[in-house]
């Protein structure tokens, strides 16, 4: 998941949290749901995640402005039984839904083993891994998923047909870092496309389908003309009809081209993007150690893999992302020029400085 774009500048993690909360502030969010967003946010960046951390903190500033965004509603529970839920988001910004419904799933998982939490009148969530940690910190195996504004074709279609739909998992490991992987069901993230485009570099075959439903190299024809192909075909395409199941129909929430796109469409309309969130206590099923021994034992399975020539190593999902988490903490982070531009944007913006060194 680690970003592949250059770096520039370095900020420490306290000084981009203080940043973002101020940015928050400042558009009029709550002091708590600042603070949640800032945590879902710089936390994405602390993984090396650039395209899904505070870079979005922008385009989040216009639909608060624009009022798409609410800063004076709170997500709440519109129906439930013992082991599932449907929240209704309120419009509020998505990290501050998402992280409701994650913590609600946690809790009737702890009741009843499993359980299932959807979101309905929700925004762009940002990563997909944050809120499946969530569950993981808890001793917990979390998945979470949402739906987007279709961007991704489907084998055989003219235009996209699907949202990138991303999904991911966390799976506690007891004192080893968590499994964590997020993913889209697209071939490639449309970040990528752009900022390729944007530094005339070509596209690499197998990541974009044309307007005539055939593959293309021609990044200038994305979004409007072109869509991203999904990843292994027609299995990319099936998990993403799952995701908008489980997030989009049974929550309620819009569906495919119902989606508002919360970067293109009219900052004032909200955008109802659907979520789902699903919590496993395996505690109940088999006791903890036992577990933890289990899943270091696989994890050292495959770490002692034989590696081809041109590895050295076996990575497990998630681990670069731990490891970078570390090395940041410690020394800062350094954020890729595209960020930097985006949190000036907003810096100016709302009136405030950016602190960099």
């Amino acid at each position: 998941m680690v970003s592949e774009q250059r770096t520039a500048v370095v900020i420490s993690v306290e000084s981009l949290n203080a940043f973002c909360l101020r940015v928050l502030g400042k558009l009029g969010v709550s002091s708590e749901d600042a603070r949640t967003t800032t945590e879902v946010l710089v936390t994405t960046d602390t993984w090396g995640v650039f395209t899904h951390g505070t870079k979005l903190l922008a385009g989040y500033a216009k639909r608060l402005q624009g009022g798409g965004l609410r800063v004076d509603c709170s997500p709440r529970v519109a129906i439930e039984g013992p082991a599932w839920a449907i929240v209704d988001g309120q419009s509020t910004l998505g990290q501050v839904a998402s992280t409701f419904a994650m913590k609600c799933a946690i809790e009737k998982a702890r009741k009843c083993g499993v359980a299932y939490v959807g979101v309905r009148n929700s925004c762009h969530f940002g990563a997909a891994g944050y809120y499946a940690w969530l569950a993981a910190r808890e001793n917990m195996i979390g998945l979470a998923m949402a739906n987007d504004v279709p961007s991704v074709a489907a084998p055989g279609s003219r235009g996209a047909v699907i949202g990138s739909n991303p999904i991911a998992y966390a799976i506690p490991a007891g004192d080893r870092d968590p499994l964590l992987l997020d993913i889209s069901i697209a071939t490639v993230a449309g970040g990528r496309v752009y900022a390729r485009s944007k530094r005339g570099e070509s596209i690499p075959e197998g990541w974009l389908i044309g307007p005539d439903g055939r593959p293309t190299t021609d990044g200038g024809l994305y979004p409007g003309q072109a869509s991203l192909a999904p990843m292994s075909g027609h299995k990319g395409y099936g998990i993403g009809l799952l995701i908008e199941s489980l997030s989009g129909v049974i929550t309620g929430a819009a569906v495919t081209k119902q989606v508002g796109s919360w970067l293109f469409d009219d900052p004032a309309l909200p955008t109802d993007h659907g979520a789902a969130f699903i919590v496993i206590d395996h505690q109940q099923m088999m006791q903890a150690p036992v577990f933890a021994q289990r899943m270091a034992a696989l994890i050292d399975e495959i770490h002692q893999s034989p590696v081809a020539d041109s590895s050295d190593r076996i990575l497990m999902p998630g681990e670069r992302e731990w490891e970078h988490r570390r090395r940041v903490l410690k020394n800062g982070i350094s954020l890729p020029e595209d960020v930097i531009g985006k949190l000036e944007e907003v810096a100016t913006e709302v009136g405030i400085d950016l602190p960099l060194r």
